[in-house]
């Protein structure tokens, strides 16, 4: 056997892995005085290049590329190589499917070379059946690249150790870690209640997530988070906070509540455990810990974000939020009946660790819930019943269980590929069986909104957001008092506007203004502004 074709056959594979190599580490070594190495630029573009013009496609003859004609130093060889075997040739050589070879561009040896490589693997197992005048010319192919080869040796050498250095330092096959870290400045400001109580705060939040998969489909989610939000001085809740346990709490807590809320002083912990995986047209999940109606079912709302969406948590249907102390652990399923129509279906109870009495996973409150899903175009539709259980007992022992029934709608139209518009109604209807005060009776509760976002306004990635409404808020009651146990009336109107910017693709910040007015019936209006600032990482 030829000695420069057995050289040549023990180099292929570092002519195989020219794309990767060119990206990552520099030349080892030039070969000769011109400057035969492209830059890393230079790589990327060919990279790039080859991407958007899609995969190579086989070629049986050199006449089927439109850009090498006879006069060109190439056209030989790539005759030679191209043509089939009946023509003279090695049928081995691979072109773009534009049929072009692009010989003229800055890369053409390089991208040769590659080219070359596929030929040598195509004669591996035939060289006693070429003739000496093949042997020959695939030599001279040999000489004439010997550098590019030369420099890929070393190129692969490096890639070589660096993939090494990772296999021996590497944090895990199957999981990928992943993390956010939100920094925030904030104050209230408004009536003398709200404005003398308060003072300008910095707040922090961070997640840890470790996203876990076994068969490349499924996913474990394990977050651990950490924080030390505190509430706002004399800002009430949504609801009437009589002497209960926390449970109480069926909205979201309070009207100054920030959507990337933590709560806690920095006592990490897992505040979320969750395992899903597809099985048929669906996908199945079991929440450990932390659980909610929006990780199974969308809440249709581009703003719901706490790291790049809205400040405050009302930031989409409050029906997503209704018994939410009632929500940690469960499962839940979610059909895709269609390409635009799914069904998401759950069951989420609070306390479905504990096997005391009015506890466990059928036994304490709970929230169930259903939903389906339009995706339509640039239409995204959601029609969603919940139907919650809350088995709170007051400081007397006394146990006062109520039931609620929500029906809630939410939408989100894309008018343009930056603007869109969005919005949710909501209507819950409860009854309280036993208690005292006023949670014994019949109650509704009503919520609506609008939203508009704007992205990319004045810088890629931006968004502006502005969302208008009411929160829940007390309908009507019968015999017996109050139900809903709802501290508004319906005089209150939250009112906010933020514009999110990127200083990076990893760091973003978010000025706004959340204004609520007529605090829980209480005469008083409460003005938020914000600073968030958003890492990832």
């Amino acid at each position: 056997m030829s000695k420069v074709l057995w050289n040549s056959l023990l180099v292929t594979p570092a002519v195989l892995g020219a794309a990767l190599v060119s990206a990552i580490a520099p030349a080892s070594a030039q070969v000769q005085s011109e400057p035969s190495v492209a830059t890393l630029d230079q790589v990327m573009q060919y990279s790039n290049e080859g991407r958007s013009s899609g995969a190579l496609a086989q070629v049986t003859s050199v006449t089927e590329f439109s850009d090498v004609s006879p006069g060109d130093w190439a056209y030989e060889a790539l005759a030679y190589l191209a043509n089939s075997e009946a023509q003279g040739g090695l049928d081995c050589l691979e072109g773009y499917p534009d049929g072009t070879y692009r010989g003229g561009r800055a890369m053409t040896r390089y991208e040769f070379a590659a080219g070359l490589a596929s030929c040598l693997d195509a004669v591996v197992g035939r060289l006693e059946s070429l003739d000496p005048e093949a042997l020959a010319r695939i030599e001279a192919l040999q000489r004439e690249f010997a550098a590019e080869l030369a420099v890929l040796r070393g190129r692969v050498d490096a890639l070589e150790a660096a993939v090494e250095e990772l296999q021996a330092n590497q944090f895990s096959t199957t999981t990928r870690l992943s993390g956010t870290a939100i920094f925030a400045f904030s104050d209230a400001f408004g009536d003398s209640v709200f404005e003398d109580a308060n003072n300008t705060v910095f707040q922090s939040r961070v997640r840890l997530a470790f996203n876990t998969s076994f068969t490349g489909q499924d996913r474990l989610l394990t977050r651990l988070q950490g924080g030390n939000f505190r509430d706002f001085v004399n800002v009430p809740g949504i609801f009437i906070t009589p002497a209960t346990e926390a449970s109480n709490t069926r909205f979201f807590d309070e009207y100054g509540d920030f959507s990337f809320d933590s709560g806690g002083d920095f006592a990490v912990a897992v505040d979320r455990l969750e395992y899903r995986f597809p099985i048929g047209i669906g996908q199945v999940y079991l929440g450990a810990q932390g659980q909610r109606i929006s990780d199974i079912v969308p809440t249709i709302s581009s703003l719901d974000s706490g790291e790049q969406g809205a400040l405050s948590s009302f930031n989409r249907n409050p029906i997503y939020d209704l018994g939410k102390n009632e929500q940690r652990i469960g499962f839940g399923v979610t059909l895709d009946l269609s390409d635009d129509l799914q069904l998401g279906l759950g069951y989420l109870t609070g306390r479905g660790n504990d096997p005391a009495e009015r506890a466990g996973l059928f036994d304490g409150g709970y929230t169930a819930f259903g939903q389906l899903t339009f995706t339509p175009g640039t239409l995204k539709l959601g029609l969603t019943y919940t139907n919650v259980y809350s088995s709170h007992q007051v400081a007397t022992g006394i146990f006062s269980p109520s039931v609620y029934n929500s029906y809630g709608i939410s939408f989100e139209l894309g008018l343009t590929d930056a603007f869109f518009i969005g919005g949710w109604g909501m209507y819950t209807d409860t009854r309280t069986f036993a208690g005292p005060l006023d949670f014994r009776g019949d109650g509704e509760a009503w919520s609506y909104a609008l939203t508009l976002g704007l992205r990319d306004l004045g810088a890629r990635g931006s968004l502006l957001g502005v969302i208008a409404g009411v929160p829940p808020y007390q309908g009507s009651f019968g015999p017996g008092g109050g139900g809903s146990g709802l501290t508004n009336t319906g005089g209150s109107f939250h009112a906010e506007v933020f514009y999110r910017f990127n200083v990076s693709d990893n760091i973003s910040f978010t000025p706004g203004v959340i204004f609520v007015t007529d605090v829980a019936d209480t005469g008083s209006d409460l003005f938020i502004p914000v600073l968030r600032t958003s890492f990832r990482f």
